[in-house]
């Protein structure tokens, strides 16, 4: 499948393969993009197109996109978002701390929040997830001519599915109601003892742990269990073995309930013909026809047409860091230095993430030294050569910014 482009750049109906090959062939168009392969028409035609519905299947790990017609799917891909945000800032957090503790002492700001400024502001996780799912519609947009847009959201009652039997006034009187912090609530309920020795080790002073680092786990109850002092720096000096799992994350869960709303304004502001749909009705269309659960799938069956003759493959994108401004790396060598972490942009013809190719395989690079051996791997993190292969027998395929992309069957 081959997208087209009018003289003017609007998007016009997909051709074959051969038709694409004869119009390049005969300078009759030029290419645009490589992955999804696009051309431009360079002579003015009718622009006669059908329509086009486009399924998108929400998540807050994957994204599922279909553009189909009545009888056949015109593109396909699952997109994997990224999940390091949290983890990026909270490093970032560390690090500025850690610099202006040795400045001279200055007073505490005080109404200065983001939040309590501009109305409307999200955490940048959430924001950065939002944006990668306007992105991905925006660009098949511009590759396809979309007359209809469908989206599946959710809401999740967190409470209900933590007590199914909860209603009324409940609602306002959660299990830390009438203590005075997380920590009182914690040691009341692990009944004031150590769940590692269970008192044996007779030490009367008890910390609360958490069982995932704060740094992404947070303060959350079930991420905090109480442990003597004893075996609280047995723990941390690795002597001694907890083997606990934090209770169950609803992150996943509270961001689809956020971003129901804000993306479909979002996308209503910008796009004609919006529509909304829910899970239960995308999972029954599913199964009375037979197909498997899949998230482009499930995006086939949202656009309305779940017997839409599917294409040989399916695009599979994974989402990566543009741009790293940290100058140096966190940890230190062994003689005290400071590493730097400032990539060169180009070496030996190649950068960072670049799709090459390696005995007829694909890859990407995800590691580079100056000397021309680089790190390549695939989606499955299998490296070759133990992540180490020399330049020169690679071959260059295109480079990537913030999406990589392999084709799947």
């Amino acid at each position: 499948m081959v997208y087209v482009l009018n003289k003017q750049g609007k998007p016009l109906m997909p051709c074959k393969e051969a038709k694409a090959r004869k119009l390049l062939k005969q300078h009759k168009a030029r290419t645009v993009k490589y992955e999804p392969f696009t051309i431009q028409l360079l002579f003015d035609c009718e622009n006669q197109t059908q329509d086009i519905a486009l399924g998108v299947d929400a998540g807050s790990k994957y994204i599922g996109v279909s553009a189909t017609t009545e009888k056949q799917v015109l593109y396909e891909a699952e997109v994997e978002l990224r999940n390091d945000i949290v983890e990026k800032l909270s490093s970032r957090r560390e690090a500025r701390r850690t610099r202006r503790s040795r400045l001279r002492y200055r007073p505490a700001r005080f109404n200065n929040r983001v939040h309590s400024k501009h109305k409307g502001w999200l955490a940048p996780s959430i924001e950065q997830k939002i944006n990668a799912h306007i992105q991905v519609i925006r660009h098949l947009y511009e590759i396809l001519p979309i007359t209809k847009l469908i989206v599946e959201t959710a809401q999740f009652d967190i409470q209900k599915i933590n007590n199914p039997e909860i209603s009324g006034e409940e609602y306002q009187q959660g299990n830390q109601l009438g203590f005075w912090n997380v920590r009182e609530y914690v040691l009341f309920r692990d009944n004031h003892e150590c769940q590692c020795c269970h008192g044996k080790s007779k030490d009367n002073i008890l910390n609360v742990h958490h069982i995932e680092s704060r740094k992404t786990g947070g303060d959350a109850p079930n991420n905090l269990i109480t442990l003597c002092e004893t075996c609280h720096k047995a723990y941390h000096k690795g002597e001694v073995e907890l083997k606990l799992k934090r209770g169950k994350n609803y992150r996943d869960a509270a961001f689809m309930g956020i971003i129901r709303k804000t993306l479909l304004l979002r996308l209503n502001q910008t796009y004609p013909n919006v529509h909304e749909t829910f899970g239960y009705v995308t999972k029954n269309i599913r199964i009375e026809n037979g197909l498997p659960k899949e998230h482009h799938v499930d995006a086939r069956c949202i656009s309305g047409n779940p017997l839409a003759k599917p294409l040989e493959y399916y695009l599979y994108q994974k989402c990566v860091r543009r741009q790293n401004r940290q100058i140096y790396i966190n940890n230190l060598c062994k003689n005290g230095r400071k590493i730097s972490n400032q990539l060169i942009g180009d070496i030996f013809g190649f950068k960072l993430f670049d799709t090459v190719k390696y005995q007829n395989k694909q890859y990407f690079v995800f590691g580079r030294r100056k000397s021309g051996y680089f790190k390549i791997q695939n989606f499955n993190e299998t490296r070759v050569n133990n992540g180490s292969i020399s330049c020169k027998i690679l071959t260059k395929i295109r480079h990537n910014t913030t999406k990589l992309t392999e084709r799947r069957m």
